[in-house]
């Protein structure tokens, strides 16, 4: 399973690409404002950062205007994926930039019936947010359980990407299920290496070098 860092701060992405933990980057209006720069400027850096898939979310909500979006968002770099929001006029608009070959990132998903749908339409990811269902007293993992046996059945060139990751648990669970990839905060990649033994374990190791006689 590939791994992607949800996140617009540069920071955390070029010591998150320098552990070589992640594939991708995905961001979105709220990581964005929150990293403090200009949009375009803040997509080309991340861009040049991490030679992968970066997915960066349109404002705009009609058809027409998150086409033409998509297509000002595609030309800013080829690393770019546009994310469109699972509307009816998200879904129109993202069969129109899937025959340009526009890559793009179905988001908002909360349902297997909108997955599928996203599927059809030919995104290149549907991004099922398993946290924020979760806060609503649902099973967020059982959706991408549902999404991953529905692919199964089919031959979907779309991708299942885990989003709203909160810990490495989760991490985990999708990819027993075998989605394809998901994307986390920097602070559960973070988690996702370490664990108190190996810290014990190393100090141990440490201790009993200093022991070790000098030539």
């Amino acid at each position: 399973m590939r791994l992607f860092i949800d996140s617009a701060d540069i920071g955390e992405i070029r010591e998150a690409a320098a552990m070589g933990a992640i594939d991708g980057v995905t961001t979105n209006p709220s990581l964005l404002a929150k990293a403090g720069k200009p949009t375009r400027q803040a997509i080309v850096e991340i861009c040049e950062a991490m030679d992968g898939p970066v997915s960066v979310e349109v404002l705009a909500t009609s058809h027409t205007g998150i086409v033409d979006e998509g297509r000002e968002l595609h030309r800013i770099h080829p690393n770019v994926v546009v994310k469109v929001p699972l509307t009816i006029d998200g879904l129109k608009a993202l069969r129109t930039l899937s025959r340009e070959h526009v890559r793009t990132n179905a988001t908002l998903c909360f349902s297997s019936p909108q997955g599928l749908l996203a599927a059809k339409a030919g995104a290149t990811y549907v991004s099922p947010f398993i946290g924020r269902l979760d806060d609503l007293g649902h099973e967020g993992m059982e959706l991408v359980e549902q999404l991953v046996n529905i692919w199964n059945n089919y031959d979907f060139t779309t991708e299942i990407l885990v989003a709203s990751v909160r810990h490495p648990t989760q991490v985990v669970q999708a990819a027993l299920l075998g989605a394809h990839a998901a994307t986390v905060p920097f602070q559960v990649i973070a988690k996702l290496i370490r664990h108190p033994m190996t810290d014990l374990g190393l100090a141990r190791f440490l201790e009993d070098a200093r022991r070790i006689p000098k030539e």
